[in-house]
């Protein structure tokens, strides 16, 4: 057996194992393995979602930060004069340009910004001067264009370059100087719909079609542009980024159609990082640098979308952890608890449809078969705060009942409590043993029935009826609600606030029969259907995609916090489950960091 020591001081201690809660930064020795391992803190890159545009367009521009943009121009179809404002949280219609265009450029900030170029309806030089509150058609580009770059800090200084005149690719350069434009040196390679970002002195243009998906990149130096390092991935893409050290390069058109790709530049060479969670082209996009962009609007070509995605970088990770098996695999059961103390109760065992009524606790380390449920049954939900007090409720046994029997765990046996209202399947459970929400249910409805300790009470419905959904949340006041089937899997998330239930910003993937464990405001969304080991994490506003589960599954159930969670059950292609997975939101991971002997 392996024996383990650390330092402590000047001290060297003996363990049995790995440290059960290791630090970030901690360092230990295995003897047996003639291994060091240290503990670091995983920090990646991710999109989430944000509250969508007004108006879903394509071919549009945008200016300033993740968090103080603007999106203007585009088509819908048909062409688009509007203009839109975003504030970190949500998008507000303001003043319209005066012409309406589309395959618009723009830069700036989201007070002192600058609109030119486009089609509307033909091509046109026409440029913009934003003030904060409108539009004032200032003097003309001298080469009219559409699918150009732009770069600049506000409407006072910017950059012109590349674009379509058909047939004309072009190279010119242009630049503002608050009044006017001045022709400038070329870029080495004329291309329409490039990425463009940067200031009056130092840019970068990326990508584009010449014709022909081009991965060519070149750099502004306020006199010059250089070829430097090509994309990874050639196409027309959006940009965003503060000069021509730091860029990304987002989403776009390759020859196999819309993209979500993103690569991160940092002067030298692009670095593939974190897809768009929607793959599109024709999107704005705009940023104050590589580690926090902004990407809205585009086309599925088509339709036009007014999705919008966050970027951030360098954020904590968590990540999935083996587990102890459950001691039978099955589907469509429920579960409840905490990492350390769960409860798994019910579902079904086998392909023909036979129900169990078996129930099982963890432990933190293993799980132990205890005393069955009064009624088998699978599609049930559950509710708990812990292995020692649990409700059961709902569920379904083929060919055609739905059942509303409710059951209460005192850790040791089931005992039946009054019903639901309604009795149903594929609904879902949010709170605890005193304090409890049915939400959803099979046919899609949005019943809602919220539980006292004694009895049940039907309360607001969901806003999108719904089965087969996942949820998160502490009681009957406070809970949220997450994917399911329509009929059709969605994305769509809502937050209960003990009287009713309000939309909220969706996941980024549409799923069903995934599973869900936290609160109201910390939630984690995983597995699922189409079956998937995507997980995506909840901070109260956006969505955000994080580490993927060891194991792909379908009708996972959840237990525990975003810090500490359980995943377990569920099924895929090869069949029911017994796979338990551990969830640590800190995002550490054990790394060995020599094999050498002593």
């Amino acid at each position: 057996m392996s024996s383990y020591k650390k330092e402590i001081g000047t001290a060297v201690q003996n363990f049995a194992g790995d440290p059960a809660n290791p630090l970030t930064g901690q360092l230990w020795y295995d003897s047996d393995a003639s291994e060091f391992k240290y503990q670091e803190q995983v920090t990646g890159n991710a999109w989430s979602t944000g509250n969508s545009m007004n108006t879903a367009r394509a071919q549009l521009a945008g200016a300033g930060t993740q968090t103080a943009a603007l999106g203007f121009g585009g088509t819908t179809p048909p062409v688009s004069a509007l203009t839109e404002s975003y504030n970190g949280s949500s998008w507000t219609e303001v003043a319209d340009l005066n012409t309406a265009r589309r395959l618009i450029a723009g830069t700036g900030t989201q007070t002192s910004s600058l609109a030119f170029g486009g089609h509307a309806p033909s091509v046109t030089a026409v440029t913009e001067s934003w003030n904060g509150s409108s539009w004032t058609e200032v003097a003309d580009l001298n080469t009219a264009r559409v699918a150009l770059a732009a770069a600049g800090a506000d409407n006072t200084s910017a950059l012109a370059f590349g674009g379509l005149n058909p047939p004309t690719f072009y190279a010119n350069t242009e630049s503002w100087n608050g009044s006017s434009w001045t022709e400038l040196n070329d870029l080495n390679t004329a291309r329409r719909d490039l990425g463009g970002n940067g200031i009056i002195t130092s840019a970068l243009a990326y990508g584009g079609d010449t014709p022909g998906a081009t991965a060519a990149t070149e750099s502004w130096n306020g006199t010059s542009w250089t070829d430097v390092a090509d994309l990874n991935t050639a196409r027309r893409l959006a940009g965003a980024g503060t000069d021509n050290t730091n860029a990304l390069g987002i989403g776009g058109e390759t020859p196999g159609g819309a993209s979500a790709l993103t690569e991160s530049w940092n002067g030298s060479i692009w670095t593939e990082t974190s897809d768009l969670n929607t793959a599109r082209q024709e999107l704005g996009a705009t940023g104050a640098s590589n580690s926090s962009a902004l990407a809205f609007g585009g086309s599925l070509n088509p339709p036009a979308v007014a999705f919008t995605e966050e970027w951030n970088a360098g954020i904590n990770l968590g990540a999935w952890y083996t587990g102890g098996n459950l001691n039978t695999a099955k589907q469509q059961a429920a579960g409840c608890g905490t990492q350390t103390s769960a409860l798994s109760f019910g579902g079904g065992v086998d392909p023909g449809g036979t129900l169990t009524a078996k129930t099982e606790a963890y432990n933190g380390t293993s799980w132990a078969e205890v005393n069955d449920l009064n009624t088998a049954r699978r599609y049930l939900a559950g509710a708990g705060a812990d292995n020692t007090a649990s409700l059961a409720f709902s569920g379904f046994s083929p060919p055609s009942t739905r059942y509303n029997n409710t059951e209460l765990w005192n850790g040791y046996t089931w005992t039946e409590v009054n019903n639901l209202n309604t009795g149903r399947n594929s609904g879902t459970g949010i709170g605890i043993a005193t304090s409890a929400l049915m939400v959803g249910g099979d046919p899609a409805t949005g019943a809602t029935e919220s539980w006292n300790g004694t009895s049940w009470t039907e309360v607001a419905d969901l806003n999108t009826n719904r089965g087969l959904l996942a949820s998160s949340g502490a009681s009957n006041t406070s809970g949220l609600v997450f994917g399911g089937d329509t009929p059709g899997s969605t994305a769509a998330t809502e937050s209960w606030n003990g009287s009713s239930w309000t939309e909220v910003n969706d996941l980024n993937k549409v799923i069903q029969v995934q599973g869900g464990l936290g609160t109201q405001t910390a939630a984690l969304s995983f597995g699922g259907s189409p079956t998937t080991s995507q997980t995506e994490q909840w901070n109260g506003t956006n969505w955000t995609v994080v580490g993927s589960m060891n194991v792909s599954m379908a009708y996972p159930n959840g237990a525990g916090t975003t810090t500490a969670g359980l995943g377990f059950s569920g099924s895929n292609p090869s069949g029911k489950l017994t796979a338990t997975e551990e969830w640590s939101g800190t995002g550490l991971i054990t790394r060995t960091i020599t094999t050498t002997s002593e």
